[in-house]
């Protein structure tokens, strides 16, 4: 069992200041790294007084993952925002983005903590955090981690909001560790997925903390719906698939690591690998976020560990951990998103990746971001450090959207996320494509097939007819691919 602290909240000598002082704090045009991932762990009142704050505001605002509404909301709304980097989850600053009010650079979770170290977007001027408890010089984050350690290391200036609403407990959670920088850097010292190497805390220079403000108030977090008949048969067909594959791959004779996207599909997904059988071999979770899906596999004792950077729960499902900390804290690690997305660490422990996506054209290349092409959606997120690095990268969606009237299956995605060397298995309520060692072609008749909506199996198959009229290794006709209707044809 992991040893409690014993720290209080607050402690030693620490500027303590109003949410309004602590804003006054951040310049007009200030780039500015807030805490958060998965819609927790993120502050709340320091950019609630940012937004009611009568100032000409031009922030570069920069997260590990989505946030909730006191930024991504209420800033948004009073023009504070001028570039965002690299995720975001909410409708407000969705349209912005789009209507190119707000500048968006999207980017993999992996190397967005270096590339802020670096520089390489802008100097960092403020970090603005969360945290359970604080010292004079260290804190401890609260329900994620994500990039905090390295935002609090790249800024000038430190504003760390104590969030009396979030468990000191939480601290049991957390293994901070920060590593050095090339060409120092050493190899990660995890032997397993749900080792500690580090700490609770994330340690800084006294000399940056400039604001220290008193909170009380729970985070916004995901609302997951229940799962659809869709979802279910989704379900249904990657636990056949992965019951079958464990059995025959020499990766999983002892233990079957695998990974989830957060979403309402990912939750359900994690939920039906309790029906699974995978015989005597230990299911153990390395990933990005805890979901209640996780929970409710650790519960039932289908779970020999987890390893994220979030604890992406609903509020049921925050209810749920908070108030047994002490059984979660034995198999659940919250560490930096630098580690929990680690393409060494996830080829290391052989991690099995599944992920959703918008859309995947029959040659298996993936659109995760992008509505037609042009219309951000949310950010690539963690998807590319998984599929890319992953022993067995799968890609599982409904094989339409709009109530049937749009197929998810097209002959050519008009954005690409993840490209067809990225991507060994798609996933549907259809059926699955295992797309290893085929040939383009071959790729195409296997997802029209097997994933496909079965009333576009025609259109498609007409369209990968003419494409195949030319020569060509992928073949398309590019007069038409985008002309192509995937709901009248």
């Amino acid at each position: 069992m992991k040893p409690p602290r014993q720290e209080s909240r607050l402690n030693g000598t620490l500027p303590i200041t109003s949410p309004a002082a602590a804003a006054n704090r951040i310049p007009d045009a200030a780039t500015v790294l807030v805490s958060g991932f998965g819609s927790v762990g993120y502050p709340k009142e320091v950019p609630r007084a940012l937004a009611r704050a009568d100032r000409d505001l031009s922030l570069t605002l920069i997260s590990g993952g989505s946030v909730g509404g006191e930024i991504d909301v209420e800033l948004t709304e009073t023009d504070a925002i001028a570039r965002r980097f690299p995720y975001q989850g909410r409708r407000e600053i969705r349209n912005e983005i789009n209507d190119g009010r707000i500048e968006f650079h999207d980017r993999n979770i992996s190397t967005l903590g270096d590339e802020v170290r670096y520089g390489a977007f802008a100097d960092a001027d403020v970090a603005v955090v969360e945290a359970v408890a604080v010292g004079e010089d260290w804190l401890i984050p609260s329900t994620s981690i994500g990039h905090t350690p390295t935002f609090v290391e790249s800024a000038d200036t430190l504003i760390v909001e104590v969030n009396d609403a979030q468990p000191l407990e939480l601290q049991r959670f957390h293994d901070v560790y920060l590593r050095k920088t090339p060409p120092d850097r050493e190899p990660i010292p995890l032997g397993a997925p749900a080792e500690s190497i580090g700490t609770s805390r994330v340690q800084f220079d006294p000399e940056k903390l400039v604001a220290v403000v008193e909170t009380d108030r729970r985070d916004e977090p995901y609302t997951f719906r229940d799962p659809t008949d869709t979802d279910l048969r989704v379900a249904d067909n990657l636990s056949g698939f992965l019951e079958t594959e464990t059995k025959q791959s020499k990766l999983f004779e002892e233990s079957v690591r695998l990974q989830f996207g957060v979403g309402s599909l990912g939750n359900a997904l994690m939920s039906a690998l309790g029906d699974a059988e995978f015989g005597d071999k230990d299911l153990i979770y390395f990933g990005e976020v805890i979901q209640d899906g996780l929970l409710d596999l650790l519960d039932n004792g289908e779970l020999r560990g987890a390893s994220a950077t979030s604890l992406a729960l609903s509020a049921a499902g925050q209810d749920r951990l908070f108030e047994n900390v002490d059984k979660y804290s034995e198999d659940v690690v919250l560490r930096p998103a630098a580690l929990s997305n680690s393409p060494a660490l996830i080829d290391r422990f052989g991690v099995i990746s599944v992920n959703s996506a918008l859309e995947v054209d029959i040659y298996g290349h993936v659109n995760s971001t992008h509505l037609n092409g042009t219309h951000v959606v949310n950010g690539v997120g963690g998807s590319g450090d998984f599929n890319r690095h992953s022993a067995l990268a799968v890609v599982a969606l409904g094989s339409t959207a709009a109530d049937g009237d749009i197929s998810r299956i097209v002959p050519m995605v008009p954005h690409v996320d993840h490209t067809e060397h990225d991507i060994d298995v798609v996933v549907t309520e259809q059926g699955v494509a295992d797309l290893r060692g085929l040939s383009p072609r071959e790729r195409a008749h296997e997802l029209i097939r097997n994933c496909a909506y079965p009333a576009f199996r025609d259109e498609l198959k007409d369209y990968f007819e003419r494409a195949c009229e030319a020569d060509g290794h992928v073949p398309h006709d590019l007069g038409q691919v985008f002309s192509w209707d995937p709901g009248n044809g």
